[in-house]
């Protein structure tokens, strides 16, 4: 029996069902990557997401070759690209590691012209720690608060313990001729803005193994003290390999509690990831309409003009907002209390939709998955699962004061951002966002221009 593989945001070797399946068949393997950016309800890649698959390929590829195994390449839509691949390689059988969201949708597609063709289709648990639809209320519906949703996680039983490199892969005798990685332009062209990222990433499973030890090693003893603080450098930075799947949630979950380290607070963020993709697994299309529909009457500003520019360029005038929209641009990654607090600037500060910003992340993050990013950008917006409510505004000049005390993190990447005229009144924007949240929940039409910046402010909270 020959099998093909079909990866797709799992570029590893360790802990991967699917490859360890194909390890049992007599007759070897194919190992195929789609770039499919032509089905429906698949979202084309950011820029500096595909900068990320390149250098992820490179390096899967190199792996499997050493074990004299080829990386199959092709792109187009998966429904009429797996069966030919099948066909080519003359493959009695097909297996992925299972993806939710729209991707759902597209695998039972896929699966149902394999069958019809008299293939065997097989899949496996390997993106998760915890398969959606298993993690329920007890009415049998997803859980929308965190709270919730984790202490179920943690009642369950264990994820389990992450697989072995697979011994035994080989290759099959019919390989499908692959396209050139260089062809696919995935990296920038002219001009060539990713020196950045090349400075601080290097994609790939080895690397990921790397960064996974090192925070183990050196971090994670005060990651629930200093996770908070960008210019702590306490963060594990896994995220990027957790969403191209070079390292399984499973892998960091079993080394993490294995290190006897107190993973209490990092294992929850790993939870903050499942309940995004839980959600997601439930309503796709996150990134295009929020989970509260009382949000589709806000009065979101969706031409910004200036003040949208501003934000993208780190010239807001606002030190730790700036810091964080520049290290998001030089680096494809910004710190997390910073994304929330660029995030709410835009949503609550500018009033501009939160699908703008999402966009924006989308385009410049090479950890923006389907799920997590426009999760976080309807929580912080306050339109989504377990959302921060609308009245919780974080004040980038508190917010810097707490978390960036000394201004290092601003210094490092925004020195000049005090000389910068600021775009907005902290005060009258906060007035303005609340009156605008007052007059949805009433029904009203409130005037959310930029000149509305007086009047008195609702009864609310302080703002963080």
């Amino acid at each position: 029996m020959t099998t093909l593989v079909w990866l797709r945001d799992d570029l590893r070797l360790e802990d991967h069902p699917a490859l360890a399946a194909a390890a049992e068949d007599p007759d070897g393997a194919v190992v195929v990557f789609l770039l499919d950016e032509d089905s429906p309800g698949i979202r084309p890649l950011g820029g500096a997401a595909r900068w990320w698959l390149h250098g992820s390929l490179r390096s899967l590829g190199e792996e499997l070759a050493a074990l004299g195994i080829p990386l199959v390449l092709r792109r187009g839509a998966a429904a009429e690209r797996i069966p030919e691949l099948a066909a080519e390689s003359g493959a009695d059988r097909v297996v992925w590691n299972r993806r939710f969201g729209a991707g759902r949708a597209l695998d039972a597609a896929v699966a149902d012209r394999l069958r019809e063709a008299g293939r065997r289709v097989s899949s496996f648990r390997g993106s998760l720690l915890f398969e959606p639809g298993s993690i329920v209320t007890g009415q049998g519906t997803p859980y929308r608060v965190y709270s919730a949703f984790w202490r179920a996680c943690l009642s369950a039983p264990a994820p389990p313990v992450p697989l072995p490199r697979p011994a035994g892969l080989r290759a099959a005798t019919r390989q499908p001729a692959s396209d050139a990685l260089d062809e696919w332009r995935l990296l920038p062209q002219r001009p060539d803005w990713a020196g950045g990222l090349a400075e601080r990433w290097s994609p790939g499973e080895p690397a990921a193994a790397l960064r996974l030890d090192r925070f183990l090693r050196e971090r994670a003893d005060r990651y629930a003290a200093d996770r908070d603080r960008p210019d702590a450098d306490a963060g594990s930075e896994l995220s990027p390999a957790l969403r191209w799947g070079e390292l399984s949630p499973r892998t960091v979950w079993h080394r993490a509690i294995a290190a006897g380290v107190d993973a209490g607070m990092f294992l929850s963020e790993l939870g903050w990831r499942e309940f995004a993709w839980h959600t997601a697994a439930h309503e796709p299309g996150l990134h295009e309409r929020g989970l509260n529909p009382q949000f589709d009457a806000f009065p979101w500003r969706t031409d910004p003009g200036p003040e949208l520019a501003a934000w993208q360029r780190g010239e807001t005038g606002f030190p730790f907002v700036d810091a964080g929209m520049r290290e998001l641009w030089r680096t494809g990654f910004m710190h997390n209390r910073a994304r929330m607090v660029t995030a709410s600037f835009l949503t609550k500060n500018l009033l501009v939709d939160w699908r703008i910003g999402e966009a924006w992340f989308w385009d410049t993050l090479v950890d923006a998955d389907a799920a997590s990013n426009p999760f976080n950008w309807q929580w912080v917006a306050g339109c989504g699962a377990d959302a921060a409510p609308y009245f919780r505004i974080f004040n980038p000049s508190a917010q810097a004061q707490r978390f960036d005390p000394e201004g290092e993190y601003a210094g490092r990447w925004a020195p000049e951002s005090l000389l910068i005229p600021e775009i907005v009144d902290l005060r009258a924007s906060r007035i303005r966002a609340l009156a605008a949240y007052d007059a949805m929940r009433a029904g009203a039409q409130p005037d959310a221009s930029p000149a509305a910046s007086s009047g008195a402010e609702p009864g609310a909270k302080p703002s963080d």
